[in-house]
């Protein structure tokens, strides 16, 4: 990759990754158009391949920029001295929005690298973003106390349906705000709402906190 891209504004690489990574989480790598990149992006073709050499060597830096990312501004921002499941999973939603509203296509991006397992990336980026995605998932059980749960709810599967009930709670917001400015809109009711159901749910799978 042509260094000089480093050097642009941020605001102008932002535009290029960003357009660049939905082409692909899009359309994958076989499918995905430069055209269609450097249109969204509102950059010549010419430039595009000055900052990078062809198509493959811009989908190698995408995939190697949203690990970083992950790592930087995703995974260590979770608290891992919360041992508490729902509470990790509350702030872990908190931190995920504030990422997707910064990189909003960051995770699609990577999500269709492993469901459509991608043959165009090297053996290296492929075992790495194995790792991340398995260092990903165990964040969200590693030193969790299961002695909050009830001692008639097997903590495994009380984890699974927790996770789940909260992950479709997430997906009904992304559709519901999929057309609209998340910057300008309160956010505030939509937290308050989704606590609420936080409770709801300790109080189906936690013991008596008042005992």
């Amino acid at each position: 990759m042509n260094q000089t891209f480093y050097n642009l504004d941020k605001d102008k690489q932002e535009r290029i990754i960003n357009a660049a990574l939905l082409e692909f989480a899009e359309n994958g790598y076989e499918k995905a158009s430069t055209n269609r990149i450097v249109k969204c992006a509102g950059i010549g073709k010419g430039m595009l391949f000055y900052y990078f050499k062809n198509k493959k060597e811009l989908y190698h830096y995408l995939v190697e920029f949203s690990l970083d990312t992950i790592l930087s501004e995703f995974f260590d921002k979770i608290d891992m001295n919360e041992t508490d499941f729902i509470e990790r999973l509350r702030q872990i939603a908190r931190i995920k929005f504030e990422f997707n509203k910064r990189y909003p296509n960051v995770l699609s991006f990577l999500a269709n690298i492993f469901i459509k397992e991608e043959s165009d990336i090297s053996r290296d980026l492929k075992q790495r973003h194995e790792k991340v995605m398995q260092m990903g998932y165990s964040m969200l059980y590693e030193n969790i106390d299961t002695t909050l749960f009830r001692s008639d709810v097997d903590p495994e599967k009380a984890f699974k349906l927790i996770r789940w009930s909260i992950e479709g709670y997430q997906n009904e917001l992304i559709n519901h705000f999929k057309q609209q400015n998340l910057v300008t809109t309160n956010m505030d009711p939509y937290w308050d709402e989704f606590y609420d159901y936080l409770e709801v749910l300790k109080t189906i799978y936690y013991t008596d906190r008042k005992e």
